[in-house]
Parts: structure tokens; C-alpha cells; sequence
């Protein structure tokens, strides 16, 4: 790093603007502790900076967490596309948060992005300066420090929904790296006492423009699954972790004067924390960088003004099946019919479960769920409302999540797994593409043939509405959503 990259990284620390927050961490030699660039604490002299990109090599280097400003809440590693190298790196860095309650080893990761364990090591190290182990290390530390501040769960739970698989290790390794026993650092934290439920906080970049995110969710929550109420987001929960399935709730809410999401989970999803969180963030668009969308698409204001609102999110999922059968029930249909149907479909063949919230009853079916019903799927789903055409459609799709031939997952690369969604009956371009910008977090996806894309860019034609679009790539996607809240003005 040069002495110019020092003087305007220092620089962006100095300023407290929140639009650096995750992008670098700084490393302070005269307390030995590393800082989010938002930190509020005295201000260091510049001598005594070391920048990092990642809050692993800012560990790896031997500081430890702030806790003024905690880096565990910080924005995750931003969205923006690069080169084929850095992409790789970057949706690993996604995947290692992800599973960090796993158990799984750096070649069945790799092997999940499509690359040798050596690729990637070699890939991951030279992008963020640590190995993959090294950052899977450090989001478990951090998981771990976030509960240790925020709940009063046993020491022994900590460290196992932090997934460290032993006590005794994690003992070890919260003292090697922070200089504190587990014990002696929730001393010093102000936590909170909680029972049945866990509250957690994860930060993103602002301005974030939540009632947006909120109002899209609302119009397609399936009844009995999701809801929104109150300003906050809640929905029913079905994990697999550790050979058990766990039922529960989970809540989430806005804090902006603390540019936070709170998300309240119960207790007995504990298991499957570190899925839940990323899942949380992947449907909240937590890793996004909005400047940088904005840069791109704000001459979509030269259209019409106001029609490129900074801070949109992309809305991504929970759970993909859900959203993908969502996005088969809603071809040719209003949205409002389609969230009808899958509320009846939750109903009937998703799992009934106790809440404590009246409109929350069930969880929705899983592939399997529907598998089940294959010799005679057409007649289960017609009495629903649901179309002959379509029900096998679900059925192909539900096929599809049990023998892993389409890849879901935000790790994914979307323009070879839309290929293979393109090859089931009943899926065209549309939807491949909806799914795609839902499931596997696609930016840049652009659906021309869309009726509420059509009327926002009226009287523009399919193809010059493509080629309109050429300009707002690799953010098509976040423009798309732009156009569908344009409408409702």
C-alpha cells in the first residue's frame, strides 16, 4: 500500500462516514486494537494506522476488537462485481459466513463454487491477505463476541452456535486472539438478559430506504408464513442442522440511528444461527454498497426525476425454494392472486407450528413436501387454484433442490444455473431471471418483458428498453426495483 492510499484511507477514517463502514478496517499500533472506519473513539495519529481489508487480517495481524465500535455488526464484504478472480474470492468470503456453524471442510466448500481447495486457498489469500481458515476463524470469534455482548446464553451455547466444537477450544482461542477468557469479557459487556428469544444486531451501509424493502416483502408475504407489521418483518423458520429439524420465529427490525437491522430469533434456532444471519442478510441486502449502485444508475433520473431512489436494496429470499415456487405461482397473475395461492399451499402441505403470532402458522412446504405428492400432483394442487401447467412446474423445480442439478445458492454463478432453470417446463426467461435476482442475489438481471417494467418505460419498446439498459449494467437488477416502486407513486 502506498503512502497516498495511507493518506486517503486515513483520510476516510477521519471523515466517520458511514459509506467506508466495511470496507476497510483499521488497525491502531498504539492500543493494539482494529477499528471500523465509523469508530468514535479518539482519533489516532496517522503514524499509528495500519489498514485492512477484512476484519480477519486485521486479526491475523494481531489487533484485537474494538468495542466501542464492534466490527462484528460492520457490513459484510460488498457485492460489487470485478474481475472472474475477485468474484470467486468474494462469494467465498459470503460462503465461509455462511457456514461457519459447519462442518465442513475448505475442499467441500470449494467444491461448492466450482473450484479445487487449492484454487481457492490460493485465490482467497492473495484477495484479502488471509486463508480461508484464517477469515472462518474470525467470523466465529466475532459470532461469538456478538453474543457474548448481546445475550446471557451459557458460555458452553456460545461457543457451539458460534461453531467451535469444542469448549476448550474456543476457551483457548477467545484468549489467544482477544486477551480475555470468554468469561472475563462478558464481564466488562453490558449484555442483556434474555429468555426464549435472541436478539442480534447487523449493520449496513446508509441511507437505506427500509420502508421500500418492507412494502415489496408485504405484497408478496404468504399468509401464514410471513409478515409485516409494525415497521418490522416476521416469518416462520424451518432448519436442518446438526441431523435434527428446528421450528421457530424470527423477527426483524430497523434501528437507523444505528445503521443496524435487530433480528430476534428463538432460542431454539440456535443450532442454525450463522445460516439464519446470512439468510437475513442475503434477503435484506445487507452486503450492498449503495453509493456505488447509485454512481451507475442515477441517470435514471434523467428519465423521470426521482426514479432512482439511493439506498434501494435488492430484495433477496429466505428460503429459495419458497421464493422460486413464488415467482412459478405469480406467472400471468397478480401478485396479489399469487401470494393467495401460496398461502394456501403453505397451509395445506407446509408444517403447522406454534409462534405466539396469530397470523404466523406454518412453515412453507419443502421440495420434499412436494415431492411427495408426484404421482398425483396436479389433482393435490388443482383443488388449490393451482393450474395443471404450473403444479408440474413445482414439481420439476422440487426435483431440482433434492438432486442438486440447479445451483440456488448466492454462491452461485447465475448465468449457468438460469441455463439449466431454462431446460424445466413451464420456466422462461422471466422467471429464470427473477429467481435468479432473488435466490442467488444476481445484480444485474433486467426483465423487459415484464408488465410493470413495460408501463414504468412506456412507450418504449422491448428491445429499446434493453438497450436503455445496457447503460445500468452490472446494476440491472437494482434498477429493475427502482421501476417497480416508481409505480406506485
Amino acid at each position: 500500500m502506498t503512502e497516498e492510499d495511507n493518506r486517503e484511507l486515513y483520510t476516510a477514517f477521519k471523515s466517520k462516514d458511514s459509506r467506508f463502514d466495511g470496507r476497510f478496517f483499521v488497525g491502531v499500533s498504539s492500543t493494539g486494537i482494529y477499528c471500523r472506519p465509523v469508530c468514535r473513539a479518539k482519533m489516532p495519529k496517522a503514524e499509528n494506522c495500519t489498514y485492512f481489508k477484512t476484519a480477519a487480517e486485521a486479526e491475523n495481524a494481531g489487533f484485537r476488537p474494538c468495542l466501542l465500535c464492534r466490527p462484528e455488526i460492520a457490513p459484510g464484504v460488498s457485492a460489487a462485481p470485478t474481475d472472474a478472480t475477485a468474484d470467486l474470492a468474494r462469494r467465498a468470503a459470503k460462503l465461509l459466513e455462511k457456514e461457519c456453524g459447519s462442518k465442513q471442510s475448505v475442499e467441500e466448500l470449494a467444491a461448492r463454487l466450482g473450484c479445487t481447495g487449492r484454487h481457492l486457498r490460493r485465490v482467497f489469500t492473495a484477495e484479502y491477505n488471509v486463508s480461508p481458515i484464517q477469515y472462518l476463524q474470525t467470523c466465529r470469534l466475532l459470532l461469538a463476541k456478538n453474543l457474548l455482548t448481546e445475550t446471557n446464553l451459557p458460555i458452553q451455547k456460545v461457543a457451539k452456535a458460534s461453531g467451535f466444537r469444542s469448549l476448550r477450544h474456543f476457551n483457548a482461542l477467545f484468549k489467544d486472539q482477544y486477551r480475555l477468557s470468554p468469561t472475563m469479557f462478558r464481564q466488562n459487556a453490558d449484555n442483556k438478559k434474555q429468555s426464549e428469544t435472541i436478539t442480534l444486531a447487523l449493520g449496513y451501509r446508509p441511507p437505506y430506504q427500509w420502508q421500500q424493502i418492507l412494502e415489496f416483502l408485504e405484497a408478496r408475504a404468504a399468509p401464514g408464513v410471513e409478515i409485516v407489521r409494525n415497521g418490522e418483518y416476521l416469518r416462520t423458520v424451518h432448519m436442518t442442522a446438526e441431523a435434527q429439524h428446528l421450528y421457530g420465529r424470527v423477527r426483524v427490525g430497523n434501528r437507523p440511528d444505528k445503521n443496524v437491522l435487530t433480528v430476534t430469533i428463538s432460542e431454539n434456532l440456535l443450532p442454525a444461527l450463522p445460516d439464519i444471519l446470512f439468510r437475513i442478510r442475503h434477503l435484506f441486502d445487507l452486503h450492498c454498497n449503495p453509493e456505488i449502485v447509485y454512481e451507475t444508475l442515477a441517470e435514471m433520473n434523467d428519465i423521470k426525476p426521482g426514479l432512482c431512489v439511493l439506498g434501494t436494496r435488492l430484495p433477496g429470499c429466505f428460503d429459495s425454494f419458497e421464493t422460486a415456487v413464488r415467482a412459478i405461482l405469480g406467472q400471468q397473475i397478480t401478485v396479489k392472486a399469487a401470494r393467495t395461492l401460496a398461502g394456501r399451499l403453505a397451509e395445506t402441505y407446509g408444517t403447522p407450528i406454534q409462534t405466539g403470532i396469530e397470523e404466523l402458522t406454518h412453515t412453507f412446504p419443502a421440495p420434499e413436501d412436494i415431492l411427495a405428492l408426484s404421482d398425483s400432483i396436479t389433482e393435490h394442487l388443482g383443488v388449490l387454484g393451482i393450474i395443471s401447467a404450473r403444479s408440474k412446474t413445482i414439481l420439476a423445480l422440487a426435483q431440482t433442490f433434492a438432486d442438486g442439478t440447479v445451483n440456488f445458492d448466492f454462491c452461485a454463478q447465475p448465468e449457468i444455473e438460469m441455463k439449466k432453470l431454462l431446460k424445466i417446463q413451464g420456466i422462461g426467461p422471466w422467471t429464470a431471471q427473477y429467481i435468479a435476482m432473488r435466490t442467488m442475489g444476481w445484480p444485474d438481471a433486467f426483465l423487459e418483458t415484464d408488465a410493470g417494467i413495460k408501463k414504468a418505460l412506456a412507450p418504449r419498446t422491448e428491445k429499446e428498453m434493453t438497450e436503455l439498459a445496457l447503460d445500468w449494467k452490472p446494476w440491472r437488477s437494482y434498477a429493475t426495483i427502482n421501476l417497480w416502486n416508481s409505480l406506485k407513486e
